[in-house]
């Protein structure tokens, strides 16, 4: 078992948190694709720009960089550094004391209500190890095409929102992700239909201490 870290913005580590999101897409990078066609080219596994078949699954599924089923991932999001005491007794805000300065915790933004009044908050890219409180575990490793996602797949990525208020309609959650999509990567990523790895997982803790980095 490996522990590796992964980024997910403050709206998805709120649908990790509310039990809404088991599922994420990373896009193939062309050294994964070019790994692909090599193997395709001498009879290994099915070529990516055909239909990819059970068989071929478990060849593709060790490429991926995030880890194999039963592997940990540790999530990396937005936080900031407080002094220990500041919300030692607030409700409602959790934090994780520092491992290296006893004065020192953690803060998350996914999870913060109040005044952000002189909180710097800090990128998840910044984030070290020690102030991580969310760890999955992986539970399943596909390759699909992006614009290929189902409904129920769309609702697994947090994208299944509530009816917007006083419309009496909704979207459907394979649009919402779309454009959750666009909204990160932008409309040319979208409109390329990449390779994805669609990573299954569960959540392990939200205390930060199971297992250790890799």
């Amino acid at each position: 078992m490996r522990q590796r870290p992964i980024i997910f913005n403050t709206e998805m580590v709120r649908a990790i948190l509310e039990g809404r999101k088991t599922q994420t897409r990373r896009t193939l990078t062309a050294k994964q694709l070019g790994l692909f066609e090599c193997a395709a080219s001498i009879g290994e596994c099915h070529n990516l720009d055909g239909e990819i078949n059970i068989k071929s699954m478990g060849y593709y599924r060790q490429f991926c960089p995030l880890g194999q089923v039963g592997d940990q991932l540790w999530v990396r999001e937005t936080f900031a550094v407080v002094p220990r005491t500041a919300y030692a007794h607030s409700d409602g805000v959790t934090q994780i004391k520092s491992p290296i300065d006893k004065d020192k915790a953690s803060i998350y933004k996914a999870d913060w209500c109040r005044s952000e009044g002189g909180i710097r908050w800090k990128p998840s890219i910044h984030m070290p190890r020690s102030a991580c409180r969310i760890i999955l575990e992986i539970t399943n490793v596909r390759v699909e095409r992006l614009q290929d996602i189902s409904e129920q797949d769309a609702c697994a990525e947090g994208c299944d929102y509530p009816e917007v208020e006083g419309m009496g309609w909704k979207f459907k959650p394979s649009f919402n992700f779309k454009f959750l999509w666009k909204k990160i990567y932008g409309q040319e990523s979208l409109d390329a239909n990449p390779w994805v790895w669609v990573i299954e997982f569960k959540v392990l803790t939200t205390n930060g201490v199971i297992g250790e980095a890799a």
